[in-house]
């Protein structure tokens, strides 16, 4: 079904419609009275379509996804963003992630506009428990984080993964600090290992009678490609690059626990009642160079190796066509809508969303639901660029950048672009495109506002990967000193007088603002280039000579001399309520400005 403006929406909600009803009397639904499912949700981090022995890899061995995959219903042309915080963004809602305000990684684009709905907050209104274990990459401040989205419980790292600037400044995966409801938390153990523990000791722990809702999200195998054992590499080694070694390593090891968790639901009486769902967040990186399931692209491409990832459903008693393939074109928007359709979820309001359920397909893998087209785009520059990385998708055609057209049926590498011999089939995706484009723009580039001075959030943590320019967005940058604008966009919750503890290193570095941090962390991560015992980002940290900082808040300005050995500089500053900006920059000698401060931490004084 295309959209070509009001009339055509309407009719695709027609359409949508009549498919909910003739679900309700064709399929299985709830009994009733009867116990709805559990439900757990696993994404892996930039492990791609080939990534899975039982998907083609020739070299890697995953024993438990394999049998996943063999007993479960499998979505072959399923459809996330190119990018990681766009797919959960989108998967979280619904939605397509440029409509929900997620358009990148970084620089504010990584925040769920915090009026969107989420499947948590979905969950819970149904009765759920909820509990995520993992990367969410959504916000990493109040109103945005799991724990303010419909997540009762959550354990996990940085918001955007290990070494961005919201991560413990020493975290490599191995041994490493933790967000535990919004708490630092010091655990043991490799950083995978410590979300399934989690996720395991939930499900041991668990006597309450209502169902639960997991979400499990690994930070790997995405990069840095850090394990806590060489000896893991031994198997890969001399027959992949060491990169595509610890890269591998990182997915079987995730693959072991993904074998733990499934035996304890076994042994716990909950694996008969569970739905558990498998799917990564964008297509293949490292391990395409040694198999891509013969796509063109990868992660950021807007080409199927880009975007097309493995989609696999298990509930041993929904009484669905396990071990059968679906080849319906699907994608992340549809999960929550089907997961509401076959739950017998309602949300506390009703959402518009953009997927559809394909419960249908759950029971009848052949079935072919009503034709549509569905977009997928790589956002990632301040100001949106229409047909800059997209795709429109049919379960035919593919037309990319709205001028490359290629036949999947005949071309599913996508080598011949067939625009000339089909220029109405590009017309009529270039005119869908322009509807969905109308749908998803307004309030795109909105800035997102972490709320300072609210109760669910004593501190707010300001860091330079939210800056707009997105300059410095991880942790090596910041050592070596890199530039930016130091401009935060907030809002003010009350009337107050709040402190601004600014700082060039985090305080976990415990560093003088002018020096460098002075400590190795010892153990920890063996990575492609070997060895432990290495000072944090080498011999990178650069000291800058700050002689002041400057703080502007609307009309409030001051500058303050940074001493010899000082950590931080404070400025107390009353604030009214509502939104405003914080600019917060280093000064040299001569007032010149050095880049903006990196870190910032801000709360309400008594």
């Amino acid at each position: 079904m295309k959209w070509h403006g009001r009339s055509q929406m309407n009719m695709f909600k027609r359409i949508s419609a009549m498919a909910a009803v003739f679900t309700a009397v064709a399929f299985p639904s709830l009994a009733l009275g009867a116990k709805p499912p559990n439900v757990i949700l696993i994404v892996t981090d930039d492990q791609g379509y080939g990534d899975i022995s039982a998907l083609g890899s020739p070299i890697l061995h995953t024993p438990h996804l394999d049998r996943l995959h063999d007993e479960a219903v499998r979505f072959s042309d399923f459809h996330v963003d190119p990018t990681c915080a766009p797919t959960r963004a989108a998967l979280m809602t619904g939605k397509y992630a440029h409509r929900v305000r997620a358009w990148h990684t970084i620089a504010g684009g990584n925040h769920l506009r915090e009026t969107e709905v989420t499947m948590a907050e979905v969950f819970k209104a149904s009765g759920y428990r909820t509990a995520m274990f993992g990367k969410w990459h959504l916000g990493a401040n109040s109103p945005y984080r799991p724990i303010d989205r419909g997540f009762e419980q959550w354990l996990g790292q940085g918001d955007g993964g290990t070494g961005t600037t919201d991560d413990y400044f020493t975290n490599d995966r191995v041994n490493d600090h933790y967000w535990h409801n919004g708490e630092r938390e010091y655990r043991k153990g490799w950083a995978p290992d410590v979300f399934f523990d989690g996720a395991i000791d939930y499900i041991e722990a668990y006597d309450d009678k209502s169902p639960f809702f997991l979400y499990i999200a690994t930070y790997v195998p995405h990069s840095p490609h850090t394990l806590p054992d060489p000896s893991w590499l031994k198997k890969y080694e001399g027959r992949v690059p060491p990169g595509v070694a610890c890269f591998y390593a990182s997915i079987e090891h995730v693959d072991q626990n993904i074998g733990r968790l499934r035996k304890v639901l076994e042994e716990t009486g909950h694996a008969e009642n569970t739905i558990l769902l498998f799917m990564t967040d964008n297509g293949g990186t490292a391990g395409t160079t040694v198999f891509n399931a013969g796509m063109r692209g990868k992660k950021g491409s807007p080409y199927d190796g880009g975007h097309r990832v493995p989609f696999f459903f298990h509930w041993p008693t929904g009484g669905i066509r396990h071990g059968q393939d679906v080849s319906d074109l699907t994608a992340h928007i549809d999960v929550l809508p089907t997961l509401m359709d076959v739950c017998g979820l309602t949300p506390a309001r009703t959402i518009d969303f953009d997927g559809r359920s394909f419960k249908q397909q759950l029971y009848k893998p052949a079935m072919a639901l009503p034709e549509r087209t569905l977009f997928v785009e790589r956002q990632r520059t301040t100001e949106p660029k229409k047909w800059d990385g997209a795709v429109a998708m049919d379960n035919r055609w593919r037309l990319v950048d709205g001028k490359e057209l290629y036949r999947m049926e005949t071309d599913p590498g996508q080598t011949k672009n067939v625009i000339e011999q089909y220029p109405e089939v590009a017309s009529r995706l270039r005119r869908d495109f322009d509807a969905y484009w109308k749908r998803v723009s307004p309030g795109d580039r909105d800035y997102p506002r972490p709320v300072i001075g609210t109760a669910h959030d004593i501190e707010t943590f300001l860091h330079s990967s939210e800056w707009r320019d997105g300059t410095q967005w991880n942790h090596a940058q910041v050592a070596a000193g890199g530039q930016g604008d130091g401009i935060w966009y907030v809002k003010i919750n009350t009337a107050a007088t709040y402190r601004f503890e600014i700082r060039r290193w985090p305080r976990e570095a415990d560093a003088p603002i002018r020096g460098v941090p002075q400590f190795r962390k010892t153990v920890d991560a063996w990575d492609t280039k070997g060895g432990k015992d290495k000072l944090i980002y080498g011999n990178k940290m650069t000291a800058l000579p700050v002689d002041a900082i400057r703080l502007r808040i609307d009309s409030f300005s001051e500058t303050k001399p940074v001493k010899t050995t000082a950590r931080c500089v404070l400025f107390d500053v009353p604030i009214k309520p509502g939104e405003t900006e914080v600019n917060a920059t280093m000064l040299d000698g001569e007032g010149n400005e050095i880049s903006g401060a990196y870190y910032v931490y801000v709360r309400k004084l008594k």
